[in-house]
């Protein structure tokens, strides 16, 4: 392709909306554009950047014995009425009425639909596996839509669903995708990690999300360092292997702390550490209010809360609720005398003589010992992973870090067939529900991540795979005959090779064609002017590392080929 002839508006500075360094480059480069909140259009180069990567998943997705097909956006509200969805889902489902007065929505995802056609077509045992998948726009409507591709509305997924008669197939059809994965994220130069994963609005028995490694991500990661365990923070166990205390305590008493609202302020008034302070959350779960107790140095996860009590809604008590229940203002609740199901961490478990609130204002109480001052509900695993933790599968050292969700599958079981009734008669004529898994590849956002992980000062470096060009062929001087020569010769040369080029042909000053190349992130740079000819010489930039080199003119093309080589066994060796 051709510069001069290619739609590729870019731009000198970043448009003052955009947030992240994925949402800057992709309009700085002239790849997308905005058209209202959380939607974008693809521009020619974005779209292909999509195409590539949706190419790259398509080949080992098919290599792993899925099928493609394509199911419509818009989804009729029956079926998702059926398992229960329509009203669970949330706001982030745009439901909307036909002129007939029929319910619809756009598809965030598409397991009721895919279970309506398959429980129509498959009877019998000897049809199964089914395993299916497609690449299609998405719709959810974000109440924040922010980060450009990283949370838009509208967005290009992947989605897979796998039908199997018994377990052990599910577990090869969960395996065959999660291998396919590894293969995909590998094969377009990421760095990425598989967790486990909650399984959320989903569902399902359990999951993996595929994390591309970057510090701009908007989940956590833990991981060991001794094994492969990995897990998004929303999942981390956390491993307490403690005695209950066995010490006793002074009976509690009242203490006058006024103002003191926070774990920070109450631990400064009473000049204790913060891990001698029970925290006391009131939680909103189902329309029921439950207190949840952490160390004052811990954070509660929510998530744990919802999967213990197999909740549907989870969110903190506003403050209404809590002074109704502990007639206080907020910062000032404590399990002592509370009148609503308690759960504590298990950690709280190791000591006693704890501060906690009074349920009074400006007041606390110190001594306590939660097993006879409190009524706890239940014990366990309810507070986020740290880095002091231990791994749960060794004991190995765990190590946080940032990680953009690319992909997440789901080993659903019954949740879908048996709602929807998807059913099949097994060898002995007995009627048995289908095994279902889900499998999801969020295609632009996969393309967002790569620039999230991979950009410098100067514009995107795209890993080869992903790259809009391969290689960008720079002519320094458009208006001299032999520079243009050669460099039609050169293009000619690397079209021929199979490299993906495009030659800056434009009539500009060589300081906008350099800026732009680095821009725009292709792996490698080609410069022909007048003054490298004169010497024989082509000059190469490798944008990854920077380095620069020559290429003699006389032999260009084993020199080139060489070199190229040289550049992508540099990604190789940079992703391992």
């Amino acid at each position: 392709m051709r510069f001069s002839s290619c739609y590729i508006p870019t731009l000198k500075e970043s448009p003052a909306d955009a947030e992240v360094v994925s949402h800057k480059l992709l309009l700085r480069a002239g790849m997308v554009r905005r058209l209202t909140s959380g939607l974008y259009i693809y521009l020619p180069l974005g779209l292909k950047i999509i195409d590539k990567i949706a190419n790259v998943v398509r080949e080992e997705v098919n290599a792993s014995g899925f099928q493609e097909l394509l199911m419509p956006m818009v989804q009729p509200a029956d079926l998702w009425k059926e398992t229960g969805r329509w009203e669970h889902y949330g706001k982030e489902l745009l439901r909307f009425k036909d002129r007939n007065e029929r319910e619809y929505c756009l598809g965030p995802t598409h397991e009721e639909v895919i279970t309506d056609l398959v429980r129509g077509e498959v009877r019998s045992y000897r049809q199964l596996p089914v395993r299916l998948y497609q690449i299609q726009s998405k719709f959810r409507d974000e109440i924040r839509p922010r980060f450009g591709l990283m949370r838009g509305r509208e967005f290009m997924m992947k989605d897979g669903y796998s039908f199997d008669a018994d377990s052990a197939g599910a577990e090869q059809s969960y395996k065959l995708m999660y291998d396919a994965y590894t293969r995909i994220f590998r094969r377009l130069g990421l760095k990425f990690r598989a967790v486990e994963a909650d399984t959320g609005s989903i569902g399902g028995n359990f999951s993996h999300e595929f994390m591309v490694l970057a510090d701009t991500g908007e989940d956590t990661i833990a991981f060991c360092h001794d094994c492969d365990y990995a897990a998004n923070v929303e999942r981390a166990e956390v491993v307490w292997k403690g005695a209950p205390c066995a010490d006793a305590c002074p009976e509690h008493e009242k203490v006058a702390t006024p103002g003191a609202h926070s774990v920070e302020e109450v631990a400064a008034m009473l000049r204790v550490p913060a891990a001698a302070i029970v925290k006391t959350m009131l939680f909103n779960v189902d329309g029921k209010t439950v207190a949840v107790l952490v160390r004052g140095d811990r954070e509660v996860n929510d998530i744990k809360l919802k999967n213990l009590l197999k909740a549907q809604d989870v969110e903190l008590a506003g403050a209404a609720t809590v002074e109704a229940l502990t007639r206080a203002p907020v910062g000032f609740a404590g399990p002592v005398g509370l009148d609503v199901p308690i759960y504590a961490d298990l950690e709280l478990q190791g000591a006693t003589d704890y501060v906690t609130g009074a349920n009074a204002a400006d007041a606390h109480f110190k001594h306590v010992d939660l097993r006879r001052d409190a009524v706890v509900t239940a014990w366990a695993d309810l507070r986020a992973i740290t880095a002091e933790d231990v791994c749960p599968r060794c004991g190995g050292r765990i190590e946080l870090t940032k990680g953009i969700e690319v992909g997440h599958i789901f080993m659903l079981g019954l949740k879908y067939s048996e709602a929807m009734h998807a059913a099949f008669l097994d060898e002995n004529g007995k009627e048995q529900l289908m095994i279902m898994g889900c499998y999801g590849i969020g295609v632009s956002r996969v393309a967002a991540s790569a620039i999230e992980q991979n950009h410098d000062e100067n514009g995107i470096v795209f890993p080869p795979p992903v790259a809009p060009f391969e290689c960008i062929l720079l002519n320094l001087d458009p208006r001299n005959a032999e520079v243009t020569a050669k460099a039609e010769e050169i293009y000619a040369m690397l079209q021929g090779l199979g490299v993906d080029v495009l030659l800056d042909d434009r009539e500009e000053r060589p300081g906008v064609k350099f800026k732009d190349a680095d821009l725009l992130g292709a792996p490698m740079q080609l410069v022909v002017g007048g003054k490298g000819l004169a010497r024989g010489i082509v000059e190469c930039k490798d944008r990854r590392s920077g380095e620069k080199g020559e290429l003699s003119v006389e032999d260009i093309e084993e020199g080139f080929s060489q070199w190229a080589a040289a550049v992508r066994r540099g990604w190789e060796a940079q992703q391992a």
